[in-house]
């Protein structure tokens, strides 16, 4: 009887003490019409920390390593062949492409198929990301019906931007065409110095995205690949997920990676000691690289001991020891 007196005095005791919080904290007391003047308040008043003027160097060179990167990848393609799938985003550095059936076909219709070859270009190993162009940072939400008053950039020059980068060709992706056209030209320890330049670009391209992403907000869709440089999404229903559902294209929005905005865009790489095309029974078995990874490598650039594992340096190929299948990663 003690024991279940003393058991009803700590309820009474925890429902008190329940009933009093929610009296002094319930949200029926907070009118948020009184609060909205300070909401807003507090929102001008955090505009003013940014942009963060320690953060302007790396902006800047954000930006700097991007434009030798599309520069060198540029003059990488007129030396080393790259193949795109006609039907999927499938990306293959070599000239023959491979077996390997990982294509869903035409509108998606099919599973597992082989791919279709065609010749790829800058975009297919550089894959483009955009977004809305702010006027400023804080700004008003996007709606849906203002989604054509804004322009579309690419989503890293719209962060180095937000991030206080002035140039005066900030939203030109454009290279020197010249340099270029003089790629078939090079020798082979030249393109060599391209390729290593490129891969040093690549790293201090995506090392200065992932700084700028630790200071300044952004989002992306958990749904598509959507990208949104600022504290808060945009109403924009653009999401393909839930388009003919009751959401109506809205999408949901998580905080971003490196990889969101600057794809590393995954391909499939041949070593010395894989047959001359990949099959698809050995798909275990093969190694992987970043596109701008594998074409760098191909033109003679020394890659990084962080890509080793995935690359499967020394690893088996198909044809040795049959009775073991590995999963494919």
């Amino acid at each position: 009887m003690a024991v279940r007196r003393k058991l009803g005095e700590s309820l009474n005791f925890n429902c008190k003490m329940m009933s009093s919080f929610s009296r002094y904290y319930s949200s029926k007391m907070v009118d948020l019409k009184k609060m909205r003047p300070m909401i807003l308040k507090r929102i001008q008043d955090r505009a003013k920390d940014y942009p963060v003027h320690r953060m302007i160097p790396v902006a800047e060179e954000v930006l700097n390593s991007r434009r030798i990167l599309i520069q060198g990848v540029s003059t990488l393609l007129k030396a080393v062949p790259v193949v795109a799938c006609k039907f999927c985003p499938e990306v293959y550095i070599g000239d023959k492409g491979h077996l390997i059936q990982t294509c869903p076909g035409f509108k998606r219709r099919g599973r597992n198929r082989v791919h279709e070859w065609i010749t790829g270009s800058l975009k297919d190993v550089l894959v483009p990301v955009e977004a809305f162009h702010l006027k400023h940072m804080f700004q008003d939400v996007i709606k849906h019906n203002q989604r054509f008053d804004y322009d579309r950039v690419p989503a890293v020059v719209e962060l180095c931007w937000q991030a206080g980068a002035n140039d005066e060709n900030l939203y030109s992706g454009t290279w020197n065409p010249e340099s270029v056209a003089e790629a078939e030209s090079l020798s082979p320890a030249e393109l060599t110095l391209v390729a290593n330049g490129t891969l040093r670009a690549w790293e201090v391209f995506r090392n200065g995205v992932k700084k700028l992403l630790m200071v300044y907000p952004a989002k992306v869709c958990k749904d598509c690949s959507e990208v949104h440089v600022g504290p808060s999404g945009h109403k924009a229903r653009l999401c393909g997920l839930f388009k003919y559902e009751r959401w109506q294209g809205t999408h949901f929005w998580r905080k971003p990676s490196v990889d969101d905005l600057v794809p590393p865009n995954i391909v499939w790489r041949k070593r010395r000691q894989d047959p001359p095309v990949l099959l698809n029974e050995g798909k275990g078995y093969y190694g992987h690289a970043p596109a701008v990874v594998e074409l760098c490598s191909q033109a003679g650039a020394v890659v990084p001991t962080k890509y080793h594992c995935m690359m499967k340096m020394d690893g088996l190929t198909g044809n040795v020891n049959q009775g073991f299948t590995p999963s494919a990663i």
